[in-house]
């Protein structure tokens, strides 16, 4: 459902040439929702009524400093009853935006927050390994112990700490 509410905003930004404009408004939206206890609640809340949401999404919006496309959509996702998949309806549309960009994500999990050179690094190793664009997001995982578990697409590489003690601790049940 969200890929196809993403895939109708997409043709119409690209069909009224503000394609980037929608673009940054969308992720834009993304940390609103994400940084914003009261705009996630009122999205989120099953007891506000349709016109109520509507209004104080649309507000909330205006004042941001939000495109007409963009307020626009929103409305329409209200007024579907779909306000509570908004977030999910956001991050589709990311997605769809860097495939047709040609840009590959990659999920990066690690014990500790990554330093700048530790990330151009890693997205020079990733480049070599022939993923061609890269956009990292990082996520931290402290049980981790060290390393990083690196999600591109299907494949997994971790060389994580934690994986490797695991498979010793194999391996030594193994011997026993």
């Amino acid at each position: 459902m969200a890929d196809r509410y993403a895939a109708a905003l997409y043709s119409f930004a690209e069909d009224a040439h503000a394609l980037d404009a929608v673009v940054a408004e969308m992720e834009t939206l993304g940390r609103l929702i994400d940084a914003s206890d009261d705009f996630r609640r009122l999205i989120q809340s099953p007891l506000i009524d349709v016109q109520q949401a509507r209004r104080a999404a649309l507000a909330v919006l205006e004042q941001e400093g939000f495109g007409k496309p963009v307020r626009d959509f929103v409305g329409v996702v209200v007024s579907n009853r779909r306000l509570r998949e908004l977030r999910t309806i956001v991050g589709a549309f990311a997605a769809l935006v860097a495939d047709k960009r040609g840009v590959i994500t990659a999920h990066v999990a690690s014990a500790h927050p990554l330093s700048d050179v530790q990330l151009q690094s890693l997205r020079a190793r990733l480049i070599e390994a022939g993923y061609g664009n890269v956009n990292i997001v990082e996520q931290v995982e402290a049980d981790l112990l060290g390393g990083l578990v690196v999600r591109v697409g299907a494949r997994l590489y971790d060389t994580s700490l934690k994986s490797r003690l695991q498979r010793l601790q194999y391996a030594m049940k193994g011997a026993a």
